[in-house]
């Protein structure tokens, strides 16, 4: 098949754009303001082009690019007949215990509410004359996230201050923060297994577990021989901070057979 990844520059870009081309045309594509990929080439395009800090403000700049960019795009690959994937992020899920695709939610940030205005127009517009599959993202990891800065993952933040420093730091109560950590190789994963689905919806893409940031801690600190420092939370991140995430990931596992890493298989391996 002929696929086009937005956002294939990017962290999960990358990894999926690698993981794609052994079996397909793949290309990628970054955004320019007004500018749009010509959808009729592909058979999918799939969208992971977006500003992703959970901490930026400008509310305007992220509705233009997150939402009103990704709704274009998708009323032109229905208009060209191609297929659409999309990323969207638990963040949308906010402060809850429950994170089944129909439960409540309650976005804390500019970011999380450009996510979530746009899969809940999907659910709400119901039939596309296209297949339409929005993936909410749980805390991916894996390589090829150098370049984010503090927005890495955890892991390979943890792994990079293990190797540079010997010393692995982590918010003050990490023990009572915990996450469902999935590998961006699942994450591929489960974009590849779905270009077979014939299927629309949005679906959660998580392992279904979750560990405790100082768990995380422990085990790379362990591989690498590190010790671990506890700091203050920063105010900024505090107000938005998720203390709990764990993928109900039922309706994605009925259309894919993913095999969810742990991170001390990930840890191992690379």
């Amino acid at each position: 098949m002929r696929i086009l990844v937005t956002g294939g520059a990017g962290f999960i870009g990358q990894n999926l754009i690698q993981h794609l081309e052994n079996n397909h045309e793949v290309e990628g594509f970054e955004y320019t303001p007004n500018v749009y990929p010509d959808a009729s080439k592909y058979d999918w395009v799939i969208h992971l082009g977006a500003i992703s800090s959970t901490t930026e403000t400008d509310v305007d700049k992220i509705l233009t690019q997150n939402y009103e960019y990704s709704m274009r795009l998708l009323q032109m690959c229905e208009q060209m007949g191609t297929n659409f994937q999309y990323a969207s992020s638990a963040s949308v899920y906010g402060n809850v215990k429950d994170f089944n695709e129909d439960s409540p939610v309650s976005p804390q940030s500019p970011y999380s509410w450009s996510k979530y205005l746009f899969d809940r127009f999907i659910k709400q517009a119901g039939q596309f004359n296209v297949l339409v599959q929005g993936f909410r993202y749980f805390n991916v990891y894996g390589p090829m996230e150098e370049h984010k800065g503090n927005q890495m993952s955890p892991v390979s933040k943890f792994i990079q201050q293990a190797k540079d420093n010997g010393i692995i730091k982590i918010f003050e109560g990490s023990d009572k923060f915990t996450r469902d950590f999935v590998s961006v190789h699942d994450v591929c994963e489960v974009h590849s297994q779905m270009l077979k689905a014939d299927t629309s919806g949005v679906f959660n893409v998580g392992t279904g577990t979750n560990v405790s940031f100082k768990h995380v801690a422990e085990v790379i600190a362990k591989r690498y021989n590190a010790k671990i420092e506890e700091i203050p939370m920063p105010e900024n991140i505090g107000k938005h901070y998720q203390s709990y995430t764990r993928a109900d990931n039922s309706k994605v596992n009925k259309f894919v057979n993913v095999d969810w890493s742990t991170i001390e298989q990930y840890v191992e391996k690379f």
